[in-house]
């Protein structure tokens, strides 16, 4: 090889070096998120910028309702045992290959970097250390033939974390503008600056409990709260859910389904009363806490997202009970919020950059969370 051959290679091997090296700053991504409320798996496809500050816009956005078989499997879940669920496992992660692949024909999504997805929760018991979500196989990235991030709670709860909420980092980076940031799915959880860091934490059931007893009338949920409307206030009952112990404990702190199942839903169901009254009486004692936790000043602005934001009585409930300013945004972001920020955490993965707090969780440090798996 020649000088002028060496000087060539050379140059070729700088710019390599100087590509190679190039931050990345744009991504397209999918995020998927499967609620402990069983509406189903939420979808959306978003464009994810690190250029100048962390910013999204979303392209394309849909929720793909379980069917009645799956439901009943998934509500089961938690009574199988281990080779129950490894079999469940293997094929709730077929099935969410088939949804997220379905999504992608349907939007003719191409040029994807990233699929990230939470799967789904069966198991939560953070204290003895155990966080159970199915659906993060890496047979589902040989699946969809694109790299995946999945499994962001286990490496939190072994670092003695509570593994949840994970959210807050995206309302850091997204939506610093609001003082609280409150998400209103299957449990209700608020985020917020405080002497400099992030914390959150769960408040208190809100649709695993309302879609429960809807369900028990063949319903999905209830819409606009109005069976709630009709009801009747149960003073006791609402005093005994105002008592339980979960609520006089500290944060960081998190909810599973095993709470509701072994703590709130028999409470309830002792009293033995009509189900319009007990979605009154619950939507009062949720809006109760949820406002026990907020500073009560009229210039404090609270974005609300998820399921419950549709849920015209319960929001009712909650302005009543506090002075606070209360957002509720576009249909699209109250239903696919927490599906963003699951891509955002899977991108933050990949960029070897913090997604879970500390101050949040608990766990013994900041770290960036996730299991990575190529096709």
């Amino acid at each position: 090889m020649d000088g002028k051959d060496s000087f060539l290679v050379a140059i070729f091997q700088l710019i390599l070096s100087i590509f190679t090296n190039m931050e990345k700053t744009e991504y397209r991504v999918i995020g998927v998120m499967s609620g402990t409320s069983l509406d189903g798996i939420d979808l959306v496809f978003t464009e994810i910028s690190f250029k100048d500050q962390v910013d999204f816009s979303i392209l394309a956005s849909e929720t793909f309702s379980y069917t009645p078989e799956w439901r009943e499997k998934l509500s089961n879940a938690i009574k199988l045992d281990a080779p129950e669920l490894t079999s469940l496992d293997s094929e709730y992660t077929d099935y969410l290959a088939n949804v997220i692949s379905e999504f992608i024909t349907k939007y003719d999504i191409d040029l994807l970097d990233v699929v990230c997805s939470h799967g789904h929760t069966v198991k939560h018991r953070p204290r003895k250390g155990i966080t159970l979500q199915i659906g993060n196989l890496p047979k589902l990235a040989k699946s969809l033939n694109i790299p995946v991030v999945c499994d962001f709670r286990v490496q939190d709860v072994e670092l003695g974390g509570q593994g949840a909420p994970l959210v807050p980092i995206g309302d850091r980076l997204f939506f610093s503008e609001y003082k609280y940031c409150i998400n209103l799915g299957g449990f209700a959880n608020v985020s917020l600056e405080k002497e400099g860091q992030r914390i959150a934490y769960d408040l208190c059931p809100v649709n695993t409990v309302f879609n429960y007893f809807m369900n028990k009338m063949g319903k999905e949920y209830d819409e606009e709260g109005q069976l709630a409307r009709s009801g009747k206030i149960h003073e006791d009952l609402l005093k005994d859910l105002n008592s339980l112990g979960f609520y006089k404990k500290e944060p960081p702190k998190s909810l599973g389904i095993e709470w509701v199942n072994s703590d709130v839903i028999p409470l309830i169901e002792k009293y033995d009363l009509e189900i319009p009254d007990i979605l009154k009486t619950f939507a009062i004692h949720a809006a109760t806490q949820i406002a026990a936790n907020l500073d009560n000043d009229k210039h404090s602005d609270v974005l609300l997202t998820g399921g419950g934001a549709f849920n015209s009585f319960f929001i009712e409930q909650l302005r009543s009970k506090s002075a606070c300013t209360f957002i509720i945004p576009e249909k699209q972001l109250i239903d696919f919020k927490e599906a963003l920020i699951f891509a955002l955490l899977g991108v933050l993965k990949l960029r070897d950059e913090v997604n879970v707090l500390s101050s949040v969780t608990g766990a013994k440090m900041d770290h960036s969370s996730g299991r990575v798996y190529e096709p």
